[in-house]
């Protein structure tokens, strides 16, 4: 009997047929093949006539290939948001072979996430104050209410450009603006008049933005900081939290993204450098824990088919957590650059033993319905 088939949906970067996470993909596959699972990799781009020209690696030789294959029993949406037609691709893709297995579907951007999660009593306290931006007048509403803010893309990814705008101390018409820009490169930091901010945004261009209120997650030494937090669906189809790593970001960098810069650091290591006391580490983690799982349910619920979500927490002096981010499409190199191998291979192999349990279900008959057949 053939082994079961996964085929990892993503994107190419370039017209040159480039993929981002090709030592992801060559480590799921490897790990696939001890599972007994078949595993490849393809783009909308290589679907014709219901026949995939698929990406496939052999672990033995450490080479890729093509090789035109059928459609897999189960696809893991790998995809994430570009400008341009690949992406038109995906989403015909996706509304086209809607009835295919998913282990996985696609969430809403920023602000629409916010909105659904501002709707659970449970989850307000830890979302951060945050408004979609339609004109100027709501990034000036919210400057007036926080001593920081930043101002996000709803579609953004990878820290691309964010603007952290601070209130100068002894200043009502100055403000601090430090950010990055669309190819992530950190812009000068600039001191700037009020009556010269509006111009300043214009130029920015803010439309499809979200202003939210500034955690305040500086370190001593200046740096930014924030947790990355990966929760996944395990074999028996359960959320369970796979880890959390604190992240640290570059110098004058607004954001702790390690594409940007910033380096990852076990979250035993880096939260007592921010709280010392150990009864709030410990409160600290337990919540964050309940909270990840709580949301990743509750999305799941809301949007349907998911197995992994990266959330991204700012924790306070108090030890008060809040959600900044949820990543439907997670990386896993924090955990290798962090130094934990066992969580970095657990998030490997978390969705292709998911992926087994869920075609295994899909293919196995309740027991109810068997001795129905049975009886009859």
């Amino acid at each position: 009997m053939a082994n079961p088939v996964l085929g990892i949906l993503t994107l190419y970067l370039n017209e040159h047929k480039q993929l981002e996470e090709k030592p992801i993909y060559q480590n799921m596959i490897t790990e696939g093949k001890k599972l007994g699972l078949d595993v490849f990799v393809f783009t909308p781009m290589d679907v014709n006539n219901k026949k995939i020209l698929a990406m496939e690696y052999d672990p033995k030789s450490k080479k890729w290939s093509r090789m035109l294959r059928d459609f897999p029993d189960m696809i893991y949406d790998r995809c994430r948001i570009q400008n341009g037609p690949r992406f038109t691709q995906l989403l015909a893709f996706r509304k086209n072979y809607a009835h295919h297995l998913f282990l996985n579907r696609p969430l809403r951007n920023k602000w629409t996430i916010h909105e659904v999660l501002s709707k659970k009593d449970n989850f307000r306290p830890h979302l951060p104050e945050t408004k979609l931006v339609n004109s100027l007048s709501d990034v000036q509403y919210m400057l007036k209410r926080k001593p920081v803010i930043y101002l996000k893309p709803i579609n953004g990814t990878g820290g691309r450009g964010i603007l952290r705008i601070e209130h100068l101390k002894n200043s009502t018409q100055q403000y601090y603006i430090q950010g990055r820009n669309q190819q992530r490169k950190i812009i000068t930091p600039q001191r700037i008049h009020a009556t010269r901010l509006g111009a300043m945004l214009t130029s920015w261009n803010i439309n499809r933005y979200i202003v939210q209120e500034g955690i305040p997650v500086r370190l001593p030494n200046g740096r930014v900081h924030d947790y990355r937090m990966l929760v996944q669906k395990n074999r028996e189809g359960h959320w369970r939290l796979t880890g959390i790593v604190g992240r640290v970001g570059a110098m004058r960098s607004v954001t702790s993204n390690l594409h940007g810069g910033g380096k990852a650091v076990p979250m035993e290591i880096l939260l007592p450098q921010w709280i010392t006391n150990k009864k709030i580490q410990e409160q600290v983690q337990k919540k964050s824990e309940e909270l990840g799982l709580e949301i990743a349910a509750y999305l799941e619920q809301t949007y349907g088919a998911l197995c992994e979500l990266a959330l991204d927490l700012a924790v306070t002096k108090k030890g008060e957590v809040y959600l900044l981010e949820v990543n439907p499409k997670p990386a896993r190199e924090v955990f290798a650059r962090s130094g934990q191998r066992d969580a970095y291979r657990r998030a490997i192999v978390n969705p292709l033993e998911y992926a087994l349990w869920l075609y295994r279900k899909k293919v196995t008959p309740p027991k109810s319905e068997v001795k129905e057949e049975s009886s009859s």
